[in-house]
């Protein structure tokens, strides 16, 4: 496989054209960016840990019926991914009241919900990625009513197959991130990244944070936090 030119640059990642039409390559770079990209670092160590557990992610996910665009790492900061028109919409699934949903309900930061809950957030730069209703969704015309619900059902999925495993770790679940996009057959599938930079990791026992609010929060060693998620999956079973 050979890299081509640069398709795309985002705030964690470039995306390469190769000479496979349907390919492309992810390189995962060491910056960090939080609120909308108004605070930014560069984390040396960052890249590559994100790299190595979204692929075990990915596979482990894969390996439990949940196809995804991953197909290969190339590198330690470096992955080949299948080529999909991303959907503009993230989906959030929360176990636990934290972030914005905290802040907007006013919920005591850790609340475990009843339920897993459904969000849905218009990927939109200009706008700051606002929450949106299902209505919305329709009205907008971001997704079919059969994409939404197949996003769901497959988020939850994940939800349990990740709440699952990271448990077997020591680690709570408490919220993540997931992006969706429709393969040249015209499936959908998960794309994008799972890593701390899109999860919320709590540790069991202390709740020592373990993902991106490091970087938010001022709480420092963001990097040693993330290479501790890979070290509890390092040895495990993909």
């Amino acid at each position: 496989m050979i890299r081509g030119d640069l398709l795309y640059e985002g705030k964690a990642k470039k995306l390469y054209r190769t000479d496979d039409p349907n390919v492309l390559w992810v390189e995962y770079k060491d910056d960090a960016t939080a609120f909308n990209g108004e605070k930014k670092a560069q984390l040396a160590g960052k890249g590559e840990m994100n790299n190595r557990i979204a692929a075990f992610f990915f596979r482990y996910l894969r390996e439990n019926g949940v196809d995804n665009h991953f197909l290969q790492e190339v590198s330690p900061t470096e992955q080949w991914v299948r080529k999909v028109t991303i959907i503009p919409l993230e989906v959030v699934v929360r176990n636990r009241a934290a972030g914005s949903m905290a802040k907007r309900l006013g919920l005591e930061e850790g609340r475990m919900l009843p339920r897993p809950i459904v969000e849905f957030y218009y990927k939109n730069d200009e706008l700051k990625d606002p929450l949106i209703t299902e209505d919305h969704i329709d009205v907008l015309g971001l997704a079919t009513v059969d994409q939404r619900e197949e996003m769901k059902r497959i988020a939850l999925q994940v939800n349990d197959l990740l709440g699952k495993k990271m448990q077997e770790l020591g680690v709570t679940l408490v919220d993540f991130k997931l992006e969706f996009g429709i393969d040249p057959d015209g499936r959908l599938i998960l794309a994008d990244e799972i890593s701390p930079d899109t999860c919320r990791f709590w540790d069991v026992k202390t709740g020592k944070v373990l993902d991106k609010d490091r970087f938010r929060r001022d709480l420092g060693n963001v990097v040693e936090a993330y290479r501790e998620i890979w070290n509890r999956l390092e040895g495990t079973t993909p």
